[in-house]
């Protein structure tokens, strides 16, 4: 039985905002869906980060999937900088397959084929974003990180996870907590 604290302070279907004195460049304005997160570790995906060298048909036809239909094409997004040639999608959830994992009320995931197929198709979910790789965190490694100021936490919204305004999600999840990114600062000043 998971205990009550553990509950409480999970970020799963959370937004992490990077801070702006992010000391990993990797991380620099990013905003990452929280998918899991326990005292086990945490693993997110960047939602507002395209990887550059690959479109959608591309990648479909690399892995042999027919995908000639615009309307159902999806950006490819860089999830995070650990194991990037795996695949995973971040979806609405009135997509359900045996291997789909629910996060919360609007948030799924699927990181099998089957979905790319579906969603080159046209029947996969109404909401997808498509990523490769992921972030991930060690054991109580996050939870250090946020009590080093590096990361913000925010509720997940649909309209900032799946829109394609990338340039502006940093700011619109800062937004949620009537945060001017303008007035932060690079660095916290110790005592």
């Amino acid at each position: 039985m998971e205990k009550q604290e553990d509950i409480n302070t999970s970020l799963t279907g959370q937004l992490l905002v990077a801070m702006p004195g992010m000391p990993d460049p990797r991380f620099a304005k990013t905003v990452i869906y929280v998918c899991s997160h326990s005292e086990e570790g945490a693993m997110g995906l960047v939602v507002n980060r395209l990887v550059q060298s690959l479109s959608f048909p591309e990648l479909m036809k690399q892995l042999g999937i027919d995908a000639r239909t615009p309307e159902n094409q999806i950006r490819v997004h860089l999830g995070g900088p650990v194991d990037e040639e795996r695949g995973f999608v971040l979806h609405s959830p009135d997509y359900m397959k045996e291997s789909t994992v629910v996060i919360g009320a609007h948030f799924a995931l699927t990181a099998t084929i089957d979905i790319l197929r579906d969603i080159a198709v046209g029947t996969g979910p109404r909401n997808s974003m498509l990523a490769l790789g992921y972030a991930g965190w060690g054991p109580g490694q996050l939870d250090q990180e946020l009590m080093e100021n590096g990361w913000l936490n925010v509720p997940a919204k649909s309209e900032i996870v799946f829109d394609n305004h990338l340039e502006s999600k940093w700011e619109r999840a800062l937004g949620q907590l009537g945060i001017d990114p303008r007035l932060l600062v690079d660095d916290a000043g110790h005592a």
